[in-house]
């Protein structure tokens, strides 16, 4: 049995642009997704709205805020998720609104990291700015959030 080189290596070049292809439409739509998830919570925020917080959010997630205090040392605030939805949901002069920019997103199976920038503004008012380091598992339901770290300051704010 005589073997055509040229033919067996174009099937195989076919076949590794048709997996790079589906690898990278996947990739993008999984990006797109945790996006879509990243983005409900600062909607949520913004309009105050828990309910729909609550759907972004696994059980299980935490909060972890990392900031320095007048001594420049560097002060560690941890609280669960309830807290936060109540706070949210809670009626408050000022919309909380927290705008991100620069969003990167890592995907690796079944984990996503969303690496957010912020600034946050109370109404009007500016209030500090940072880093959001966002976690994500997906579940059946699709995509939540287990954790989220931030930086908090307020100078060197772009």
């Amino acid at each position: 049995m005589k073997v055509n080189h040229h033919s067996v290596r174009s099937v195989l070049m076919s076949l590794f642009v048709c997996v790079l292809g589906t690898t990278g439409t996947y990739a993008q739509e999984a990006s797109a997704s945790v996006r879509q998830v990243v983005d409900r919570l600062f909607e949520g925020m913004k309009m105050g709205d828990s309910t729909k917080l609550r759907s972004v959010f696994t059980n299980e997630c935490s909060l972890t805020s990392i900031s320095k205090n007048s001594a420049d040392s560097v002060v560690i605030h941890k609280s669960a998720i309830g807290g936060f939805i109540k706070a949210v949901g809670t009626p408050h002069k000022e919309v909380w609104n927290e705008t991100i920019y620069d969003v990167k997103i890592s995907i690796d199976g079944p984990m996503a990291i969303a690496w957010a920038p912020y600034k946050f503004h109370l109404g009007e008012k500016f209030s500090h700015c940072g880093v959001n380091v966002i976690t994500l598992i997906q579940t059946k339901t699709g995509w939540k959030i287990n954790d989220i770290t931030d930086t908090r300051r307020k100078e060197a704010c772009p």
